[in-house]
């Protein structure tokens, strides 16, 4: 590919990112490594295709794997992890569930399964918090 065409796509893919659509800054990474591609094409012009190809891949993985997280939280820092958001939040359970047992509940329009990791059984219609999120499982145990 010619150097002005990893320019284009890299640029491409920062405006993608930045006024299009939120890809948690995947796609600005991406358009960086397009971009660093370009100009080394410019740089070094006999750079072979698979070469250039081997250049933006090996950039792109190694600024997600590396930088993205770190970037991503020092610019948002205020999104929670997934799994943190849900903790000490409040559920009411449709059914009775005793100490280490299990039953399934429905929370923010998806099936969970409920654990009660707390001392005491959970009677029927009980509010409970959620403790803990491992997967699909919420570790839940009875309001005081």
């Amino acid at each position: 590919m010619v150097w002005w065409g990893w320019l284009v796509i890299g640029v491409l893919l920062l405006g993608a990112e930045l006024f299009i659509i939120e890809a948690d800054f995947f796609l600005v990474f991406l358009g960086v490594a397009a971009i660093i591609t370009g100009l080394l094409g410019f740089a070094l012009p006999g750079l072979p295709e698979w070469g250039q190809w081997l250049i933006f891949s090996g950039l792109a993985l190694v600024a997600m794997v590396f930088f993205r997280k770190r970037v991503y939280r020092l610019l948002r820092p205020d999104v929670p992890d997934m799994a943190n958001d849900m903790l000490r939040e409040h559920l009411t359970l449709p059914v009775g569930l005793p100490v280490d047992e299990s039953c399934r509940v429905d929370l923010r329009g998806s099936t969970w399964t409920a654990r009660n990791v707390g001392k005491v059984p959970i009677s029927p219609g009980s509010r409970v918090r959620i403790v803990a999120v491992d997967g699909i499982t919420l570790s839940v145990e009875a309001l005081n």
